[in-house]
């Protein structure tokens, strides 16, 4: 075996025997750092014609230091997951920069710079493995959606372009040395599946398999992402990927994603991850929920068997990890369900032909 396949026997070991913990917000901790625009801009993009400040992911080449600092600090506040810094790492998303052609190096860096620090906390606590998952988030455009709303056909972007993003994300990323890739914070099922095609088209060229996270986003109370799927038909949509891990993230605070997550571990026969946000944001768009309630609340998805893995999304930060750690730690994970055998299709609403 090599080393990366020996790395994802110890991952898949390990969420057997434990309620994994995923990191928590990155945006929130470097906006605590005060940075100004010259850190986003280094030597390499001094001469930029458009502000950077703002673009987290440049930073992995700019200040690789304070990356590694953030990995440093949910390490230690008990993650056994830590995401690279490539939320926004694609041409699509950097063209808002005119970064596009920066996008390879940053998405190498943020890898290596997580797989550096994942190894350190492995090689000084090797009981408890650290593990590094490829950061792809969403974009600002939507394949599900019309960009008009007087064109319900229309399309800032096709398919094609979408996969061609997402292609050259995954491939950095997985030469960077990852351990999974995570697509998260899904808005749009069409664009995910550009993502998982363009994962999976890489085992087909010959590179290594990687598990596959998949993270959607439930974005108000009416229980739908933001292309109008029910979580149900959301699962229906992207099960035959196969991934390790399904899950909901960002949007709501924990109390309100609890039903969610409910219907989620009811109906996925794979693991149910969740990282709810702090809360959610207050007048000025800051996030209130301290540590010890959001511990709380999921302490209790954990005892009532719903969750495999547990993170936070915006609002978190180390403190919040480390009480969720605690909080979990020595329950049991989830058991997947046993479904019978059906013909399950999705649309907005899912359809079980048994």
């Amino acid at each position: 075996m090599t080393t990366r396949q020996n790395r994802i026997a110890a991952l898949k070991a390990a969420a057997k025997a434990r309620i994994l913990i995923l990191d928590g917000s990155w945006g929130v901790m470097i906006q605590r750092r005060g940075l100004a625009e010259a850190d986003y801009r280094g030597e390499r993009f001094a001469a930029s014609n458009i502000p950077l400040k703002g673009d987290n992911d440049v930073l992995c080449l700019t200040r690789p230091d304070i990356i590694a600092d953030l990995h440093e600090a949910y390490f230690a506040a008990g993650a056994d997951i830590s995401e690279t810094n490539t939320f926004t790492a694609t041409s699509i998303a950097q063209a808002d920069y005119a970064l596009q052609s920066a996008v390879r190096d940053i998405n190498l860096a943020g890898a290596r710079i997580a797989r550096e620090v994942a190894d350190r906390w492995t090689a000084k606590e090797p009981g408890k493995p650290r593990f590094v998952a490829g950061s792809i988030g969403p974009l600002n455009v939507m394949l599900s959606m019309s960009s008009d709303v007087n064109d319900p056909g229309a399309r800032k972007v096709t398919f094609d372009e979408v996969y061609g993003a997402y292609r050259e994300q995954a491939l950095a990323l997985h030469e960077g040395g990852v351990d999974l890739f995570l697509v998260e914070t899904i808005t749009d099922t069409l664009n995910c599946k550009a993502a998982i095609k363009a994962i999976l088209d890489l085992e087909d060229e010959g590179y290594e398999p990687l598990p596959i996270w998949i993270s959607g986003t439930i974005t108000d109370r009416s229980g739908r992402t933001l292309s109008g799927q029910t979580v149900e038909a959301f699962w229906n949509s992207v099960k035959h990927a196969k991934p390790f891990a399904v899950g909901l993230n960002c949007a709501l605070g924990a109390e309100l994603m609890r039903p969610h997550i409910a219907e989620l571990a009811r109906v996925a026969d794979t693991l149910v991850s969740a990282y709810p946000n702090a809360g959610l944001p207050n007048a000025f768009g800051e996030y209130d929920e301290t540590p010890e309630q959001t511990g709380h609340f999921i302490e209790e998805w954990a005892q009532s068997g719903l969750v495999n893995i547990v993170g936070g999304c915006c609002g978190t930060t180390p403190d919040h990890i480390a009480h969720i750690a605690a909080e979990v730690s020595g329950l049991k994970p989830r058991v997947a369900p046993e479904r019978p055998t059906a013909l399950r299709l999705s649309g907005l609403e899912p359809f079980e032909l048994a």
